[in-house]
């Protein structure tokens, strides 16, 4: 091969490495969302007593929830899957009420003191179970600010749905309801479940949504201690009145958990096993699951919410937490994506039989098209540095034959 045959192979070939290495820089690349997943389960390693929703009613005598000698050594997976350290830098729930119906809530309960009203028999929590949700909608953590609640600075109405033992009632559940709506609460969290549906109930879960609240409850109740293979599947109630944003439990993978009872119509799942929160008695910790579990963070999430885009109507709100939802089979709950992003036009509320909007962003299209005018002036100067070229390089072979065609005759060069 002649110096100058060689020459234009080295032009031809840096040209191609040239053109190989600016391609991809003028074609825009698709970013991996971000792991929404925690690296491991928080409540590992965490030996702390469980808090039951119910009292066993077979039991003689009316022995409450023990306190808990034992307290939590570090934030459980729950708070790090809702980004409450971040999400508290833009709401804390401040000006918001939450009525909690349950099995009552304790005023003096650390993290929560100074906060809680509790009419009536509200304020003795037997079983510890409202007390420990009331911790995770509004708790301050007790010291220990990364166990905090969702609505740190929120307020909460304490109303029983249950008698002293935690057996839920539908004449109880409507009654707390009718308080709730009379107190003009922002946030109303049914965190029991009922199996049949109660005229009583239908109407207080719909004046409530008239007076401008946000109804939250669990799905489903929380899962006996026998099996639940058998227990068909059916509506929980009130989850399944229209406007109401039902709630379910979900593991750290965002399945359900092995043993749920089965339901339909979920608007939402959030964290709701091995979550952390305080009881009524003492300063230590226990470990809560289940949909209510659940419900009492979607609750919280709502407070934030509402504190955040006071403005918005109740319905507008609901969908604010649905349609900024993590997408999965069934959304999971991101109350700070609720918090800060910026959606499109209003639409109904889930419970209203309608799909939530899609989130809005920035429109990139004049970006895009300027992008792949780039790409393609790349491409056609890359083709066209090849061709000349390649011109080049055949004019320096025809010269060295000495203009004759291909496979002439040799001139002693090559």
């Amino acid at each position: 091969m002649t110096r100058s045959a060689r020459g234009a192979a080295r032009l031809l070939s840096g040209a191609g490495l040239a053109a190989a290495l600016l391609l991809p820089t003028a074609v825009p690349a698709l970013a991996a969302p971000p792991s929404r997943v925690p690296t491991a389960d928080g409540a590992k390693g965490q030996e702390l007593p469980a808090m039951p929703s119910a009292l066993d009613p077979r039991a003689e005598g009316a022995v409450c929830t023990p306190a808990s000698r034992e307290k939590a050594k570090k934030q459980d997976w729950s708070r790090q899957r809702l980004d409450l350290d971040r999400l508290h830098g833009h709401s804390t729930g401040e000006g918001m009420t939450v009525a909690l119906i349950d099995t009552g809530v304790a005023t003096g309960a650390a993290g929560l003191d100074g906060r809680v009203s509790a009419p009536g028999a509200a304020g003795d929590d037997c079983v510890g179970h409202g007390t420990f949700l009331a911790g995770l909608i509004a708790g301050t953590g007790g010291g220990n600010a990364r166990l905090a609640g969702v609505a740190p600075d929120a307020k909460i109405l304490a109303l029983r749905g249950t008698d002293e033992r935690g057996q839920a009632s539908a004449a109880l559940v409507a009654q707390a309801l009718g308080e709730a709506t009379a107190a003009r609460a922002d946030v109303i969290a049914v965190t029991v479940a009922l199996p049949r549906r109660d005229a009583a109930l239908t109407r207080a879960v719909a004046e409530a949504r008239r007076a401008g609240a946000v109804v939250v409850a669990a799905a489903t109740p929380d899962p006996p201690r026998s099996g639940t293979d058998e227990i068909p599947s059916r509506t929980y109630w009130p989850a399944g009145e229209p406007g109401v944003l039902s709630v379910a439990d979900m593991l750290p993978a965002g399945v359900r958990p092995d043993g749920s009872l089965r339901t339909d119509g979920i608007d939402l799942v959030a964290p709701g096993a091995g979550v952390v929160s305080g009881g009524p008695r003492g300063g230590g910790h226990y470990l809560g699951a289940g949909a209510s579990v659940a419900a009492a963070y979607a609750a919280g999430a709502m407070a934030v919410v509402r504190a955040a885009y006071p403005g918005e109507a109740p319905d507008d709100a609901v969908r604010r937490l649905t349609a900024t939802a993590y997408p999965a089979d069934i959304p999971q709950l991101d109350p700070y994506a609720a918090v800060t992003t910026v959606l499109g036009a209003p639409g109904r509320a889930p419970g209203a039989g309608s799909a939530a909007e899609p989130v809005t962003f920035r429109d990139t299209a004049t970006a895009d098209r300027a992008t792949s005018r780039a790409t393609l002036l790349v491409l056609l100067g890359s083709a066209a540095v090849l061709a000349a070229l390649w011109a080049g390089f055949a004019v320096s072979r025809a010269r060295a034959r000495g203009w004759r065609p291909a496979g002439a005759g040799g001139t002693g060069t090559e």
